[in-house]
């Protein structure tokens, strides 16, 4: 059975969570601290965090940092508030969905369901890698992707938007087609949050070659990776 790593200080919150991931067959490991959960996570085995953002340690943006230093394990924010800025900064950091107080079990069971298929199965379409050392590679079994040789440092929501752009070169991609495909129908994410995936892929590019735009903006349709990368 996978392993729920739930990371919220109130006891009562953590006991419906993990009441919730138990009924649908995980196992739930409990932290009410946030190093104590990253401890936990340096271990291993955990398919899935659910980090609540607001811990009395530390604040849950920093140790989803922390951890994307060196695991890619999908995180499930929890929040009290739901602004914008918040979801917006937590999904480009790297977290892979955000659930706002207060919440239904059931939504967000659906909700790690949700991540954990995506995260098991990737991203829906698979680009070739070019030859070593020239271009744009993707390695959608390593979730990594290289560029003139280089690696790219990408999240994996980051991984994931790339690897749907670069599918087909050229094609232009809506707003509303990405978030549905990245991250479902009726998800949480908002318009800006594919734009700001889309700005921090764009430095991360141009932290190589500081000339390259890879992607094309189209003025209120959406965006095309660009064609010969």
């Amino acid at each position: 059975m996978q392993t729920v790593l739930v990371i919220e200080d109130e006891s009562s919150i953590a006991d419906t969570i993990a009441h919730g991931v138990e009924r649908e067959g995980y196992v739930a490991v409990r932290c009410e601290r946030g190093l104590e959960g990253l401890e936990r996570l340096k271990a291993g085995d955990c398919a899935l965090v659910v980090l609540d953002i607001g811990l009395p340690d530390v604040n849950g943006f920093d140790l989803c940092k922390a951890i994307r230093a060196f695991s890619d394990v999908p995180v499930i924010f929890l929040t009290a508030r739901d602004e914008e800025i918040d979801k917006i900064v937590g999904l480009e950091i790297g977290a892979d969905d955000y659930v706002t107080k207060p919440f239904s079990p059931r939504e967000l069971a659906a909700r790690i369901k949700t991540v954990l298929r995506r995260a098991r199965d990737g991203p829906a379409a698979k680009a070739a890698p070019p030859a070593p050392g020239n271009g744009l590679g993707i390695d959608t079994d390593k979730l990594q992707a290289t560029y003139a040789g280089r690696r790219l440092e990408l999240t994996r929501s980051e991984f994931r938007l790339l690897s749907l752009l670069a599918a087909h070169p050229g094609r232009v991609y809506s707003r509303e087609s990405i978030m549905d495909t990245l991250w479902g129908a009726g998800s949480p994410s908002l318009d800006r949050t594919v734009d700001a995936h889309v700005k921090s892929l764009r430095a991360k590019f141009r932290e190589i070659d500081e000339s390259l735009d890879p992607i094309l903006t189209h003025r209120g349709t959406g965006y095309a990776l660009r064609e010969g990368l």
